[in-house]
């Protein structure tokens, strides 16, 4: 089979790997129908985080099982699948706690199984999901012997799922958005949008985008936002302060993970308000006590258990009610994997999806 591999920064490969097969009883295997590049791919790809050796590359992924082992209880051939960025088993402690990002009997997509065994990065034509019971979520109105194939339009809102959107929803649900609340949501990338969209249908009265890309911000607005703001620092927080009536947001949701990004969330916030972090903290983001002392700041957040998020959001993304996949501006062949990194990291795209 045919999948991107990172050898070092700014070197992506599409080459042939060993085809996967199922190791564990509890593993299946799917057969790739879409993958994406996602923001915290960019991570190793611009140096930020080390490269020591070649490796698969790549954690969200649609498809159809293709085998599944002799211990899969609740996935059968043939189903359509949507494939969580955290691979849990769903049986732990962790697990059991609603923490699935800690699961403690993880895979880690392009690493290691819980055993040591190698599996395969998303960005591929087939992959080995170790816990499969836990982790694969069925779409079951297009499983089956004779089901349709989604459309791109509905892969697209699937692949969203797997990450972007539930991770922007994560911060929301974080922070406490809901029906009379005012937002504001810092970053426009994909998590940025998605989380614009959730505090939308979470029924934010006045939600406020921090952009400074047209087309971004564009979307933000279709997504639900009232307001756009391009400034920054203390600024951007006076301009939300004027945008809200004199006073600074309820909720503020980063989904950057810069120092300056939780440095502008923390300004957009009320005293007694709450932030709702997902932001990859790549970037030196740091908390400072004394803040958040002073303007008595509830903070909450982290990784994404999207897994939880998903039959909720599943059920809205078939009814038509939210279309969480516009983030994907950009479609593009596996083999052209390389072009869809450069794409991101010099922002000619917000989100590419990759066809095998």
């Amino acid at each position: 089979m045919r999948a991107a591999m990172i050898h070092a920064p700014g070197d992506i490969r599409v080459e042939d790997r060993p085809e996967p097969g199922i190791v564990h009883a509890s593993d299946a295997v799917v057969q790739v129908s879409a993958s994406c590049v996602c923001g915290s791919d960019l991570w190793p790809y611009r140096g930020v985080r080390e490269i020591a050796r070649p490796r698969p590359i790549g954690h969200e992924f649609v498809g159809r099982v293709s085998a599944v082992g002799t211990a899969v209880r609740n996935v059968a051939v043939g189903d359509f699948v949507i494939t969580p960025w955290a691979n849990s088993c769903g049986e732990c402690e962790n697990c059991r706690n609603g923490v699935l990002v800690a699961c403690e009997r993880a895979a880690g997509w392009g690493w290691t199984d819980a055993e040591g065994e190698p599996v395969d990065g998303g960005q591929g034509q087939s992959v080995r999901v170790p816990n499969a019971d836990g982790t694969l979520v069925v779409v079951d109105a297009f499983s089956g012997p004779d089901a349709p194939e989604p459309d791109e339009a509905m892969l697209k809102s699937f692949l969203a799922l797997t990450d972007v959107m539930g991770t922007g929803h994560h911060a929301a649900v974080a922070a406490g958005v809901g029906t009379g609340k005012t937002v504001v949501v810092v970053g426009d990338g994909a998590v940025g949008l998605s989380a614009v969209l959730a505090a939308k249908r979470l029924g934010a009265e006045r939600i406020v985008a921090m952009s400074r890309h047209e087309d971004r911000a564009a979307m933000a607005r279709e997504f639900g936002a009232s307001d756009v703001v391009a400034e920054r620092g203390k600024e951007g927080a006076e301009k939300v302060r004027e945008l809200l009536g004199g006073r600074l947001a309820d909720c503020v949701l980063e989904c950057v993970g810069s120092k300056e990004s939780m440095e502008q969330a923390l300004r957009s916030t009320r005293p007694g308000g709450s932030l709702g972090f997902v932001g990859v903290p790549a970037g030196g983001a740091e908390l400072p006590a004394g803040v958040l002392f002073a303007k008595n700041i509830t903070v909450a957040g982290g990784a994404a258990s999207t897994r939880l998020y998903i039959p909720e959001l599943l059920a809205e993304v078939l009814d038509g009610s939210i279309d969480p996949g516009r983030v994907f501006d950009s479609v593009l062949p596996l083999e052209e994997a390389a072009e869809a990194y450069r794409a991101m990291d010099e922002r000619r795209s917000i989100k590419v999806m990759l066809r095998p």
